[in-house]
């Protein structure tokens, strides 16, 4: 849009003040001013001393000189409540001072005019130190600086007035006695306070920890349940071959044993030895399946590679018997390491299951884990002879959500995942390109503390 010379004017000549202007509409007024609690308490102080003088009255009669006084006080306190500036810690400071002093000075001007030791106000001297901290709970300097001037006017009305020395004595050390008394009863409240935050701080402190290891836990049941779905249509093929000949036998050992001629005792007892082995097959995997998506709370413990890398490839080859020949080669005798077995076996089963899919349709494809200790780390890699990570992928290969598979094969969390689950054992994560051909991902892990020496 292009504004003609005359609108161009007009909004350069438009007082900002008067709030925003739209062309063919009338202007926005600015968002109404938002007064702080303690500047409507201010303000309410205000009008509430000047609304006192007729209690001057009451006292004295009529008073210029108490009138102008409560004046002084009650504009002090408004254009104080005017100019607070919340968000500095040094202007309310600033500002509390001067109310004090402001607040003290006008009442030993009050009690000047309103017949000095006789006045009906002399008595309240040791109780504004303590009305201005219940005034200004967060800062003792109120209490400290209204006990000093309040205790140097009572003094020096009663010296004037020609009172014993003693009396004079008596009535400073009672006003500063409650001004330290006010002060101390300050601190305390400040440290409630401060107490009262910091249960408030910790509280959402230890409810965002819980809310975020709830996510966690969820996050990693997700990516593993996304990780069976991915290895279904094995799982099926890998569970109906044995379902199939289990069948098969039943069939078999049916009909034998209600024919006139049963086989022989041999025949009959080897279709049983591989009924049950065909049995054990299927419990065999949905153990492993179901292992493997549990959700238990577990703590890092001592946990052997050789372990964790069996239970992890016995899964994986599900998925990857019918696409690439896996080859293990971890030795027994590595030392343990301090991990989450489960979460441990998650990360290889991602690594083998990528693999999987990256050497789908390639003849003679092959993957490979191996385990080595190369000093007080043990190093697994897990390396295929497939075409390797693209220069422009392998920056990118562990971010969320990143993925080069498509929506029915890949989330973009698994390889993400995985280096954070590695990072918490204490351990890293790297992808790179092997030099004959392939990917390899290295994954390195401390060994155990007490295996270390």
């Amino acid at each position: 849009m292009t504004l003609s010379p005359s609108s161009r004017a007009t909004v350069r000549d438009f007082p900002p003040e008067r709030g925003l202007w739209v062309a063919g509409s009338a202007p926005v007024p600015p968002p109404a001013r938002r007064w702080s609690a303690r500047q409507k308490m201010l303000l309410l102080l205000s009008a509430g001393t000047l609304s006192q003088y007729s209690l001057d009255v009451l006292a004295v009669g009529l008073s210029g000189r108490a009138l102008a006084i409560r004046l002084v006080w009650a504009v002090g306190m408004a254009a104080s409540a005017l100019r607070l500036d919340e968000q500095s810690a040094s202007n309310v400071r600033l500002h509390t001072a001067l109310q004090s002093a402001l607040a003290s000075l006008s009442f030993i001007g009050l009690v000047l005019v309103t017949g000095g030791v006789g006045s009906v106000y002399f008595h309240f001297f040791p109780c504004l130190p303590l009305l201005l901290c219940l005034i200004y709970p967060q800062d003792s300097l109120s209490a400290s600086l209204s006990g000093v001037l309040c205790g140097v006017g009572v003094a020096s009305l009663l010296w004037v007035e020609g009172r014993p020395v003693s009396e004079v004595l008596l009535w400073a050390g009672v006003v500063v006695t409650t001004a330290l008394i006010g002060a101390y009863g300050a601190s305390q409240f400040r440290q409630v306070q401060r107490a009262e935050a910091e249960g408030r701080l910790e509280r959402a402190r230890r409810e965002a920890l819980e809310t975020l290891a709830i996510s966690e836990r969820r996050r990693l049941h997700s990516e593993k349940l996304a990780t069976i779905g991915q290895l279904a249509a094995s799982v099926v093929h890998e569970i109906n071959n044995p379902v199939a000949f289990i069948g098969a036998n039943l069939d078999y050992l049916e009909h034998e044993v209600l024919s006139e001629t049963p086989a022989s005792r041999e025949e009959l007892a080897e279709a049983f030895r591989e009924t049950r082995a065909g049995i054990e097959r299927v419990r065999q995997i949905v153990a492993d399946l179901r292992g493997f998506s549990r959700m238990d709370e577990e703590e890092p413990t001592e946990c052997a590679l050789a372990d964790v890398v069996g239970d992890a490839a016995r899964i994986a080859r599900l998925r990857l018997q019918h696409v690439a020949r896996l080859e293990v080669d971890i030795p027994a005798e590595l030392p343990p390491v301090l991990a989450i077995p489960r979460r441990l076996a998650q990360v290889l089963l991602n690594l083998l299951v990528n693999a999987g899919d990256a050497l789908e349709g390639r003849a003679g494809a092959e993957v490979l884990v191996t385990g080595r200790q190369e000093g007080a780390r043990v190093v697994l890699r897990v390396e295929d002879n497939g075409p390797g990570f693209p220069p422009q992928v392998l920056p990118r290969l562990f971010e969320t959500f990143f993925t080069t598979k498509g929506p029915e094969k890949g989330t973009g969390l698994g390889l993400a995942l995985s280096r954070e689950l590695v990072e918490q054992f204490g351990g890293t994560l790297v992808a790179e390109n092997r030099a004959e051909g392939g990917a390899r991902l290295r994954l390195e892990l401390p060994v155990h503390p007490r295996r270390i020496g």
